[in-house]
């Protein structure tokens, strides 16, 4: 079977793992009778060098054009001088906007083997940690009017509609039906007016699930609750800002934000998938990154936007089993482990497919 996928390797760290998530792709292929054909297209600083702007038109309609769109991390300190408007980062808010992408999809789990990596104590980890943030990604203040006045007070307008809310809501209790058939809705409806439309409209769809669990945090006691008792969380449903910081802070519970996958969905197959850090601009081009996390996005890739659930779980067991067998990069290696580079790891995932 063929697949399309536009490939956007982005800046810093960015082409290194993404040829990592390319490796295992092309054993995927070649074990389970598969064509992957990419398009490499520019995105943002990488885009801007060459173009002058964050986002082409050529990269837009080269994604929609694809069947999914397997993407690296952008920024870095070299355009941090640009105007808003230009800089990297809002190459990935448009295509983000352009594919209609509104749910991002987090999983953080703490594989056994990296227990010793978390920086939580071990009473804390009991239950263990394997949750999934469900974060709205095309609205709140990320995408609300931006302005300042002419006393220099700056105004970022956190909005969201009903319908926008539902639609992740219901995405959401899809999620928990193939997990443990738990939500938690976070927000901050004690005091903010958004939050309190987000939970009124989530209580409205949870009663169309009455055999999943709902319960309600505060973002800021949600944050608590993550490293006191992380084990008590299965899906949590969230907004674009909330998710964002919550999200990061459950990969700090896995040991390293370099596990982390993510996969961006809307209402077709048609995909977005990143790992959830940046462009790491201080290893770029050191061959130091640690590419699971690409190699697990390009895994959430095979099961959401292509329906390949053997594959899937084949490159995710290939991870589990290497990371039993002792291999590390850096970032989650002990002082006295050895170290596999970026190339190295991928590699090694990559065999055992």
């Amino acid at each position: 079977m063929e697949h399309r996928i536009a490939v956007l390797k982005g800046d810093g760290i960015g082409p290194e793992i993404i040829d990592e998530a390319l490796k295992c792709l092309g054993v995927v292929a070649e074990e389970f009778g598969h064509s992957f054909i990419y398009d490499e297209q520019l995105i943002g600083g990488a885009a801007i060098d060459a173009l002058e702007i964050p986002l082409p038109s050529e990269t837009v309609d080269a994604c929609l054009a694809s069947d999914a769109v397997l993407m690296g991390a952008v920024g870095g300190p070299q355009w941090d001088t640009l105007p808003p408007s230009v800089r990297p980062e809002q190459g990935l808010l448009g295509i983000r906007k352009a594919l209609g992408v509104y749910a991002n999809i987090r999983p953080a789990k703490l594989y056994a083997p990296l227990a010793d990596a978390c920086p939580l104590k071990p009473e804390r980890l009991q239950g263990g940690l394997d949750l999934i943030v469900c974060r709205e990604l095309t609205g709140d203040v990320y995408f609300g009017e931006k302005r300042r006045d002419a006393d220099g007070a700056g105004h970022d307008d956190m909005t969201y509609t009903i319908p926008e809310i539902e639609r992740i809501a219901h995405r959401a209790y899809g999620l928990a039906k193939q997990r443990r058939n738990h939500v938690t809705c976070v927000d901050k409806s004690n005091i903010l007016e958004t939050s309190r439309v987000w939970r009124e409209t989530v209580e409205r769809v949870a009663r169309e699930y009455p055999d999943i669990e709902t319960d309600y945090l505060y973002v800021d006691n949600a944050a608590m609750q993550l490293v006191l008792r992380p084990s008590q969380f299965d899906v949590i449903l969230t907004g674009n800002l909330f998710g964002d910081i919550l999200s990061d802070e459950a990969s700090c519970i896995t040991g390293s934000i370099g596990m982390l996958p993510s996969a961006s969905l809307g209402e077709t197959s048609l995909g977005l998938y990143e790992p959830i850090h940046g462009s790491a601009p201080d290893i770029a081009g050191q061959n130091k990154a640690n590419p699971i996390a690409t190699i697990l996005s390009a895994a959430l890739m095979l099961r959401y936007s292509f329906g390949l659930f053997a594959e899937a779980n084949a490159v995710e067991n290939a991870v589990d089993a290497v990371l039993k067998e002792g291999y590390r990069t850096a970032d989650i290696a002990k002082p006295d482990e050895s170290v596999l580079t970026c190339s190295e790891m991928g590699s090694v995932i990559a065999s055992h497919i």
